[in-house]
């Protein structure tokens, strides 16, 4: 029987049902004020696996999870008395139950495409505030809870039990854990919001025994889960972000409320990290599903790729992963699909496949070890279990993996005349005409088709969006994958670099206006395609074939500002590098200034767009004026090539662009290169769609962060400072 990893005892306990051969099982559902991002599903699929696996072993699984529609994230932002389904319905005009259908719908879309079994149930928060009061009232009243003006607080220091899921028993590690400014109204830092009361205006509110307010965000699961299943069930799973303080408090509310312990096994999923850091929108690497859909990579992929990792380990997301898993499934596909087209043996090596069975079952029932039962599949597949027998047991593998490994001709339909062409094919290689049927072969390729030759027949299937991908143009999931050239000779006098990321009409505007000033200078244009998904990536490839000066360099998805500019100028050629926004537009020479410049070896950076600072805390722009400054913003930002040597590449925490034109102007400056801005370089900016596109509180947050970054680094050195001789 399987066992897991109990959160609460910090055993591996083995799930034994209180209701003999069936188990219940809560999961902490989204919040739905946004699309669930891929750490999200990830959590997701091990309360799929741990039921998929209970049910490969005969019993009933009865799995509920709640959709919270009152918005309530963070135990902070309740305090504050605000709420994530509201902001996100005001901004996008919307009301708040519009917007949290909206994303329900989004959410179970997204669970079906990655195949995750759908709960029975998906309790809505708002559907339950009566038995959300009714636990309210009966801690009040057991005096585990008390009302002030309004407001209903769990009192922690009467629960003992608090802390027991966490470990956080201390009062100073539970008030370092909440993180916020305490609440005047409590008696106790630690308590928790069971009731807040609504403050003036608010949308969305109930009526209760302690007046107009809402629920906190931990009671909504203690009422959905004993509603639903029970006043004692077997598995409660959730995120490791969950332990503490939602499950903690969820623990102290539900076990005050019956008197006695709820949940058997507590099980938590680990964080998926992405590019080796924590996933935040902040940090711009917060993927959806769609992310990965628009690079032709099926969502299945990321199933598989969640499978190379124990659920209660960190797994780190990247795109190169990414494409690797998706390599391997379609693998495993092709060979079902090949094995399919086999007769069957009719029960032969049944005990051989039982085996193959019977181990699978071992590693998924030791504490979910998915990376080792998908290991085993790869053993199997390799074996020498005959063909048909292998189709066998990978679909019992299958009914827990979830990859949907046995589509066969239901995933690869094709239409008739290919067929045709297929068989001709077939009879002239069975003629030895060989060249001909070589020539069917490419044109299918063409055409979209994979034509397979195996086993005495051949098959045909369409090829996968991300196979066409692949054959338009390769793409790089980071900037160590692209090779750098900084050591190799100067192939150029200048190289225009452009960063590309959608808003094609920018792209196109930036690009042509800078090639119509180049002259006849012997010049490259490097532009890195930053997984646009607008058509750029189209665009450039046309013009690149056309255009011989220009060279295209495609990312599989958005890089971090950083690390795009490292291969920018990892990859640029020109003994003059000048790199411009596509915000910019040239309308005169700005490249002989520029040179003209740069021919003072103590020049290291130039452009129009100075900026000066008398502290390191405030920028300023140059006031219209040319000479030394403290920075270059990065609308054009010129220096030579050969300067890369000693000054090296930006630093790739800088995943927003913003800052980062600071941060490398004083690479430049701390290896002795001042920096000179000329005003009358001809170049005229339009607006920046980047920042534009952002609500002013993401800037605002983006920002800061970056020159956070900035000042950790710098903020002591003064002494890089422009000095008043330095001055026209």
């Amino acid at each position: 029987m399987l066992r897991l990893f109990n959160t609460l005892t910090k055993t591996f306990d083995e799930v034994r049902p209180i209701e003999p051969g069936v188990v219940k099982m809560y999961t902490c559902g989204p919040t739905v004020y946004r699309d669930a991002h891929i750490g999200n599903l990830r959590s997701y699929f091990m309360a799929d696996w741990i039921r998929r696996a209970l049910l490969a072993q005969g019993l009933q699984v009865v799995h509920i999870k709640n959709i919270t529609d009152v918005g309530h994230m963070r135990q902070e932002v309740l305090e504050r008395g605000e709420d994530k389904v509201i902001a996100a319905a005001l901004a996008e005009g919307k009301t708040a139950g519009e917007i949290a259908e909206f994303y329900t719908e989004r959410f179970l879309s997204d669970e079906s495409k990655v195949n995750i079994l759908p709960a029975q149930e998906f309790p809505k928060a708002t559907d339950h505030i009566e038995e959300m009061v009714e636990i309210v009232v009966e801690l009040e009243r057991k005096g585990l809870a008390y009302e002030v003006q309004g407001n209903v607080y769990f009192e922690v220091g009467s629960f003992p039990g608090y802390g027991k899921l966490s470990g956080n028993k201390a009062a100073a590690e539970l008030l370092e854990a909440v993180r916020v400014e305490v609440d005047p109204l409590k008696r106790d830092a630690r308590d928790f919001t069971l009731w807040k009361k609504a403050e003036p205006g608010r949308l969305l509110k109930w009526p209760s025994p302690w007046g107009d307010g809402f629920p906190g965000w931990h009671i909504e699961c203690s009422a959905m889960s004993i509603k639903y299943l029970g006043r004692k069930f077997d598995i409660h799973t959730g995120g490791v972000d969950n332990i503490f303080p939602h499950h903690e408090g969820e623990i102290a509310q539900s076990e005050g409320f019956t008197g006695e312990p709820v949940v058997n096994i507590w099980t938590h999923g680990q964080h998926l990290l992405a590019d080796g850091v924590k996933m935040s929108k902040s940090m711009g690497n917060s993927y959806i599903l769609s992310d990965i859909e628009s690079q032709g990579i099926e969502p299945l992929a990321f199933r598989y790729l969640c499978l190379t990792a124990r659920y209660n380990t960190r797994l780190n997301f990247t795109f190169s992963s990414l494409k690797a898993a998706q390599r391997g499934l379609l693998r495993l596909r092709n060979m079902a699909w090949e094995w399919s087209m086999l007769p069957s043996q009719n029960g032969q090596n049944e005990a051989d496949i039982s085996e193959w069975h019977g181990r699978f079952m071992e590693r998924v029932n030791d504490n979910l070890d998915l990376p080792g039962a998908l290991a085993l599949t790869w053993e199997m597949v390799r074996s020498e279990l005959p063909p048909q027998a292998k189709l066998e047991a990978m679909k019992s593998f299958d009914d827990i993996l979830g990859l949907d490994l046995n589509r066969g001709e239901r995933a690869y339909q094709v239409p008739q005349e290919v067929k045709l062409k297929v068989s001709d094919r077939s009879d002239k290689r069975t003629r030895d005409d060989y060249q001909n049927a070589d020539a069917i072969r490419n044109a299918l390729s063409e055409e979209g088709y994979v034509v397979q030759d195996a086993r005495g027949d051949t098959r045909v299937r369409p090829k996968t969006a991300w196979e066409k991908r692949q054959e338009a143009w390769h793409s790089f999931s980071s900037s160590v994958e692209v090779p750098s050239l900084i050591d190799e000779p100067d192939a150029a006098e200048l190289t225009i670099g452009m960063v590309a990321c959608n808003y094609l009409s920018d792209v196109q505007r930036c690009l042509d206006s800078a090639l119509n000033w180049v002259g006849d200078r012997n010049v490259e244009v490097v532009v890195v395609d930053n997984g646009s998904a607008d058509g750029t990536d189209r665009w450039l490839e046309e013009k690149a074939a056309v255009e011989p000066r220009l060279r295209i360099i495609h990312t599989d998805h958005v890089l971090g500002e950083g690390a795009v500019k490292s291969i920018l100028l990892k990859q640029a050629r020109g003994k003059t590098v000048v790199m411009l926004d596509t915000s910019v537009e040239v309308s005169g020479d700005i490249f002989g200034p520029i040179e003209d410049a740069l021919g003072d070896s103590t020049i290291g950076v130039t452009g129009p767009f100075g900026l000066r600072t008398n502290d390191l805390h405030h920028f300023h722009d140059g006031e219209g004026e040319s000479g030394f400054m403290d920075a270059m913003q990065a609308y054009c930002f010129a220096f030579r090539r050969a300067r890369l040597k000693d000054v090296g590449l930006p630093r790739e925490t800088f995943r927003f662009y913003r800052n980062l034109d600071l941060d490398y102007s004083f690479q430049f400056k701390d290896k002795g290169y001042k920096i000179v801005a000329d005003t009358s370089l001809p170049v005229q900016l339009h607006e920046h769609r980047v920042w534009s596109a952002l609500a002013e509180g993401e800037r605002d947050e983006l920002s800061k962060k970056n020159y956070r970054r900035f000042l950790d680094k710098w903020g002591d050195r003064t002494d890089l400072l422009v000095d008043s001789h330095h001055s026209n």
